[in-house]
């Protein structure tokens, strides 16, 4: 699901640069009509990955999932393992995509003679409103809203070269980071631990009717539309600016340059280990900062993912072939798992939630992404495009 100095929009292309070969990094020309397969298969691993970590939270989405005190020893190597190849990459790595996708929208609209900044903005209000009504109805840990503050302050950047956005996204992304430390220290820690007063409390909280569930829901909303200004859409905006400055790079054809691969990698490891050892530690204010370091270290690790499935994909509309559909139907599919997640844990079987360990909750998102793999394809193979999808679309073309 991030206010800044324009940059001056460029000139319509001549017949002289037409006329030029594209360079590598537009051999695909994703801008005017062909689909990058190796963005839909990213995008469809990335959907998939989301839901390994929204799956704790699908009950109580403000605190998720509550920890053994003290921890079992299962917990212990699943919270190292998200740690390092988990929790944050697959949202870092979709705002990537959906910053590439931002810049791609824009060509087309342009290559179409159309105007695109106000159908852009468009998208991203009906985002919003997306968002809006699955954070308050469906599932309070939503994304969409997130994006759309986001996308309108990437917005801004469309036409920046490539030096300017990481440039600038950089700044977006340190400042938020650090404006995130300063917040967590004002936070006074809570004792959410499995049967602890404060845990049971959030379980009946949680269990309560429909309507209840909504005013806590709209609370959750109120309370992000407060945050996001000052932190996340300044961190997700600048990955949305990486996100353009690497379609240009060519990098969603042709993967990372080998040092920035190495580079990548080193910080993944170092601040992966760091987010790990903090994450564990006795003093609440380290605990609390290790929640900026794991986003800190999602970044290198979003980038690997990013090269490895470039390097797999080849662009082969064959490789990969159900990710790269879920990927197609990445916006009908997000909601998808808020309604069979909220629909199990809260209605069908509330009482799973007092007692599933970490590899549980595991086992059932690896279920839900099986079905979610099984029935893309399938939809696919009669629809071209996703109910949300095209209603989305509808709704922007709509005068």
């Amino acid at each position: 699901m991030d206010p800044s100095t324009h940059i001056n929009r460029p000139n319509a292309l001549t017949s002289d640069t037409l006329q030029q070969p594209p360079p590598a990094s537009l051999t695909i020309n994703e801008s005017h009509g062909n689909r990058n397969a190796n963005m839909d298969a990213l995008r469809g691993i990335a959907i998939i990955g989301i839901l390994f970590m929204n799956i704790f939270f699908m009950n109580n989405s403000f605190y998720g999932y509550a920890q053994h005190y003290p921890q079992i020893q299962s917990d212990i190597i699943l919270e190292v393992f998200s740690n390092f190849f988990l929790e944050g990459r697959f949202i870092s790595l979709l705002s990537i995509l959906f910053g590439a996708g931002l810049y791609i929208q824009y060509k087309r609209y342009e290559a179409a003679s159309l105007v695109a900044y106000p159908l852009l903005k468009r998208r991203i209000i009906w985002l919003a409103v997306f968002g809006l009504l699955h954070g308050i109805f469906i599932w309070g840990g939503d994304i969409l809203l997130s994006y759309a503050f986001s996308a309108f302050l990437a917005l801004n950047y469309l036409n920046g070269d490539i030096t300017q956005l990481k440039k600038r996204a950089n700044q977006f992304i340190v400042g938020s980071l650090l404006v995130m430390a300063l917040l967590s220290l004002l936070v006074e820690p809570e004792y959410y631990y499995r049967g602890s007063e404060f845990h049971l409390q959030q379980l009946q909280a949680w269990s309560a009717n429909y309507s209840d569930i909504v005013l806590l829901q709209l609370n959750q909303v109120g309370y992000m539309l407060l945050i996001i200004p000052l932190t996340l859409m300044w961190f997700l905006g600048g990955l949305m600016m990486w996100g353009m400055a690497l379609y240009q790079q060519g990098a969603f054809e042709h993967g990372l340059e080998r040092t920035t691969l190495i580079k990548c990698a080193i910080a993944a490891i170092i601040l992966s280990s760091l987010d790990s050892l903090l994450s564990f530690s006795s003093n609440a204010i380290l605990v609390e900062f290790s929640a900026i370091v794991m986003m800190l270290s999602a970044i290198p690790m979003a980038l690997i993912y990013l090269h490895l499935i470039v390097k797999v994909c080849q662009n082969s509309t064959q490789v990969l072939a159900p990710f790269q559909a879920v990927g197609k139907l990445a916006f009908s599919c997000y909601i998808l798992q808020s309604i069979i997640g909220v629909s199990l844990f809260r209605y069908l079987m509330p009482e799973l939630n007092a007692s599933l360990d970490r590899v549980d909750y595991i086992l059932i998102a690896l279920g839900l992404s099986g079905l979610q793999l099984l029935l893309a394809p399938l939809y696919l193979r009669y629809f071209s495009q996703g109910p949300l999808e095209s209603l989305w679309r509808k709704l922007v073309s709509k005068k």
